[in-house]
């Protein structure tokens, strides 16, 4: 693939750029290979998995109504989004040098923390909804 600056935006763009249907279609199994190397390579990304496989059903059933069981589910899939971003952040990270340094170290941290207030925040709305019931 060749890039060339854009003389209009200044910004890079493919030549070979793809559209419509083609890109959902490949943006598709670029999603599902991203899924695979998370499963395979990510120990916290397996266990959020195995927690969300058990969870989602008990979110619908533990929902009043559609407003809470959204809230259940999707504060789940958000742990699942961080954790997959943080692990992307972390790969390049890597990929560019496995030298301590401690802007690294700090980019590592930053991610370690988004999916810990990622946690925090489906244990809060879990939380809440299991008190309200009480």
């Amino acid at each position: 693939m060749v890039l060339y600056l854009s003389k209009n935006s200044g910004d890079f763009m493919s030549e070979n750029k793809l559209d419509g249907a083609t890109h959902f279609v490949k943006a598709f199994f670029w999603s599902i290979a991203g899924f695979k190397a998370a499963w395979k390579y990510e120990a916290a990304f397996r266990q959020e998995v195995i927690a969300l496989v058990v969870l989602v059903p008990l979110g619908f059933w533990l929902g009043d109504g559609a407003v809470e069981q959204a809230l259940l589910v999707t504060s789940l899939l958000f742990v699942l989004v961080v954790e997959l971003l943080n692990s992307a952040m972390e790969a390049v990270v890597d990929r560019i040098s496995l030298e301590h340094h401690i802007l690294s170290g700090r980019a590592k941290d930053l991610g370690s923390a988004a999916v810990f207030v990622a946690l925090t925040m489906a244990g809060l709305i879990w939380g809440l909804v299991l008190l309200a019931k009480l």
